[in-house]
């Protein structure tokens, strides 16, 4: 049985010397090829490294995936072993490459990050008293109010306001899909009062609801510019955006109603697979009132 350790050594040793690769990278896949070297012993594989066939290979990658390694972590390890076994098909050690085609599981996707309704009220109530604070009240409002996109937002003209009394705009979605959204007696106040100041700055005929200084309709940079200057003056954190209060209205509606459906709709999926990532929001806050409350709760969070 050819020695795992002296096969690896030399592996390592063409990546540094021929491939001219750094102390740091080979440093990375020594520690990617010991962990296979481990394994393979662990797994008492015939002929060790160079009897390893694509269904060990799947198992070990379960092994490393039940023991907590991430995807990212573990695509980087099994081009590790990729290349470590292409060498040795070079070298005419082994026939067929066992890592080929096997890939790593995905990572799960990042839940959306969400303001709390406390942290929510603080940005919303901070107070300003320029005529172009007045405007921005009325567009974070809308935002966490309705759950708009941004895109939604800097695309709505003053015809959208189908009925402000009774709180309802139409807003065009993805696809060109159009949807009537609730809006909220803040938000609705926020609305009336920036129409009261907006025609001092939009342009003659300047169809939008929300104008930047030119005159014009507000470019989507310049709403984020703005959401990040009113985040900072309210003392929370740099990175809020406006898709921020999107997710922050939908876990908001989810943990006060628990309808997803509704919650679907007024978000304008098309699939209510986009709306459940909000569920895990929703146990993170029940989570964390569990362990507030239960009197033997004692878990991290």
């Amino acid at each position: 049985m050819a020695d795992a350790a002296a096969l690896i050594g030399a592996y390592l040793d063409s990546l540094a010397q021929q491939r001219r690769q750094s102390a740091h990278t080979v440093s990375a896949y020594r520690h990617d090829l010991d962990t296979l070297a481990g394994l393979v012993q662990e797994s008492g594989v015939r002929d060790g490294v160079l009897g390893v066939m694509p269904h060990e290979v799947r198992r070990f990658v379960a092994k490393l995936h039940a023991g907590g390694l991430g995807g990212r972590s573990l695509a980087r390890t099994l081009s590790a072993w990729r290349g470590f076994y292409r060498w040795l098909g070079q070298q005419g050690r082994v026939s067929a490459n066992p890592v080929e085609g096997i890939r790593a599981p995905n990572s799960p996707k990042a839940l959306p990050k969400a303001l709390s309704p406390e942290e929510t009220a603080k940005l919303l109530e901070t107070p300003g008293d320029e005529v172009f604070d007045c405007r921005d009240q009325a567009m974070f409002e809308l935002f966490y109010s309705s759950g708009l996109r941004l895109s939604e937002l800097v695309q709505l003209d003053l015809g959208c306001l189908v009925d402000l009394r009774e709180g309802e705009v139409r807003v065009l979605g993805k696809r060109n899909k159009e949807r009537h959204v609730p809006v909220g007696s803040k938000a609705c106040e926020a609305i009336a009062a920036w129409m009261q100041c907006r025609d001092a700055v939009a342009k003659p005929g300047e169809t939008a609801l929300f104008v930047g200084a030119r005159g014009e309709r507000i470019s989507p940079r310049v709403i984020q510019q703005r959401l990040k200057r009113k985040a900072l003056l309210s003392g929370l954190p740099l990175g809020v955006h406006p898709h921020m209060l999107r997710h922050s209205f939908a876990s908001h509606v989810l943990q006060s109603s628990g309808d997803l459906r509704a919650v679907q709709e007024m978000l304008g999926h098309a699939s209510i697979a986009s709306t459940q990532v909000y569920t895990h929001l929703d146990f993170q806050h029940l989570a964390k009132i569990y362990d507030a409350a239960h009197p033997r709760a004692k878990r991290k969070t």
